[in-house]
């Protein structure tokens, strides 16, 4: 998988930073492509449309943040409209557990950095490569190669192996189909 990095955001991001709620949201629940509108907006107003367009010249992003990702409520809208928008891959320091579950279930690769640190060897717009994802998920590590400034940075996949399915099946729907 290669991938643009369309945002890198910090700690203790919320479902309420990726997906906000609320009265001018909550009557298009049902309407992902007009709510990618308000994903991540609270963080960068302006990924939305970066993401679409990375997403319309036929390539992926990934979003990579901090420590405790996706804390607060289980909304699984703060899965749904990343995955619409092209988000194949998450990589952080940590996440929140139902959040994790939940980007597991919409399709979603969670990752999480081996060493903390190398978070910093990352930027928004780099070209990023996951190497080895067959094996990788298996055995729980897969590197990363930032194509932009040649740094190799290894992963943690720690996933059971219903979750490989689930993710290598394209999410929990298309796995539930099989």
């Amino acid at each position: 998988l290669t991938a643009e990095l369309a945002l890198k955001v910090g700690d203790n991001i919320t479902t309420d930073h990726i997906m906000p709620a609320g009265s001018k949201i909550l009557p298009f629940r049902s309407n992902i492509p007009y709510l990618s509108k308000f994903c991540f907006a609270v963080c960068d107003e302006s990924f939305s449309e970066r993401a679409k367009k990375i997403r319309e010249s036929g390539k992926y992003s990934i979003v990579v943040g901090g420590s405790n990702y996706g804390q607060g409520s289980s909304r699984e809208h703060a899965a749904l409209v990343p995955l619409y928008l092209g988000v194949r891959a998450v990589i952080v320091k940590s996440f929140a557990r139902i959040h994790r579950d939940n980007l597991v279930n919409a399709g979603i690769l969670p990752l999480t950095f081996e060493n903390a640190e190398d978070y910093d060897l990352i930027s928004e717009g780099d070209v990023l490569s996951l190497d080895g994802l067959d094996g990788g998920l298996e055995r729980g590590r897969v590197m990363l190669s930032n194509e932009t400034n040649g740094k190799k940075i290894p992963l943690v996949a720690a996933l059971s192996a219903r979750q490989i399915a689930v993710l290598r099946a394209g999410g929990l729907l298309k796995y539930s189909a099989k």
